[in-house]
């Protein structure tokens, strides 16, 4: 019966959004990382799993969702500041980076949501 709660479309989908958001979150230290390293392309989620992750959700189809695995990819809309071929540009990465926070925040809410629900069922508490 507990196997039903943790694979409904809803939770689901907050659990591949925040897994997403943490994937997203390294991808971004790491080009900050690489900021001054010659040739360095910088990397990013791979843009197809926005749309897949909405094409599951759409479907409503468990198992299509949680076979979704996001992935990084180099960013081909990145260009280079600098004769040294690196696509990283700071500012662009902290702002970013603050975007991500929030979606982070909101991802953890979500799912933290979701997990009081099942304590407040099993223990009839308010938590």
């Amino acid at each position: 019966m507990i196997e039903a709660l943790f694979n409904q479309p809803n939770y689901l989908a907050a659990k591949q959004s925040l897994d997403a958001v943490v994937l997203r979150e390294g991808a971004i230290a790491n080009n900050i990382a690489n900021l001054e390293t010659p040739g360095y392309k910088r990397i990013d989620l791979a843009p197809s799993f926005e749309t897949e992750l909405a094409r599951a959700c759409g479907s409503g189809d468990p198992q299509q969702i949680a076979a979704l695995k996001p992935t990084l990819a180099v960013d081909t809309t990145a260009l280079p500041s600098s004769l040294d071929g690196n696509t990283v540009h700071l500012e662009s990465e902290m702002l970013q980076l603050n975007q991500v926070s929030v979606n982070h925040a909101l991802e953890t809410q979500l799912v933290s949501c979701l997990l009081s629900r099942l304590d407040m069922a099993i223990t009839g508490k308010d938590a």
